[in-house]
């Protein structure tokens, strides 16, 4: 098992090597497109960022990536899908009743479903986009859940091994999901956004 987790490295290391220059902007526009195309795997492209640029840099690129992806899907899916689809769901249909469910979510509940790492995000965002949710609303759960979802697969696709072995990173990942569920209930009190 480590020899795969360093064969991996060595190849993202190699990879990240041979794009010269434009590895911040490869790195970049990976994490945007996964937004829109699900199949890629985002914590790929954050692990790469990660040991490309290192902890600090690495996570303000894909965290401010994946809200910038997050927030193109959203609108694309608005401007594009949004009256196609609402004209041809029946009120009764099961797909009008979820979309009205997400609608009515709080963002408490919408930024902890963000902060969890393996919660589908380009399902969400398609949702979100078809509903009535409000962009403000949509913003600020994404920004607050994508920091832990972000810190997450940072921590993980670097050094699983290492996590493994020092359980207080796991356990860091845990406090942080937590404090952004009170984040987001503050936030959730000041702008009275529910």
């Amino acid at each position: 098992m480590k020899e795969l987790f360093a064969s991996f490295y060595d190849f993202v290391m190699n990879f990240i090597g041979s794009l010269g220059v434009c590895a911040p902007i490869v790195g970049s526009l990976l994490i945007v497109l996964e937004s829109i195309l699900p199949m890629l795997p985002l914590f790929v492209f954050i692990t790469m960022n990660f040991i490309a640029f290192g902890k600090v840099w690495g996570f303000i690129i894909s965290w401010l990536c994946t809200i910038l992806g997050c927030s193109l899907s959203y609108f694309l899916v608005r401007k594009l899908g949004y009256n196609y689809v609402k004209r041809r769901i029946p009120n009764e249909s099961i797909i009008k009743k979820s979309l009205t469910y997400i609608q009515k979510l709080s963002l408490t509940k919408i930024t902890v479903i963000l902060a969890i790492p393996f919660t589908p995000a380009f399902i969400f965002n398609f949702a979100a986009g078809l509903s009535n949710m409000a962009y403000k609303k949509f913003l600020i759960a994404i920004t607050i859940g994508k920091i832990f979802l972000v810190y997450f697969w940072g921590v993980v696709g670097t050094g699983l091994i290492e996590s493994m072995k020092h359980p207080e990173n796991l356990i860091t990942v845990a406090i942080m999901m937590l404090l952004a569920y009170l984040a987001s209930l503050i936030v959730n009190k000041v702008f009275k956004l529910d």
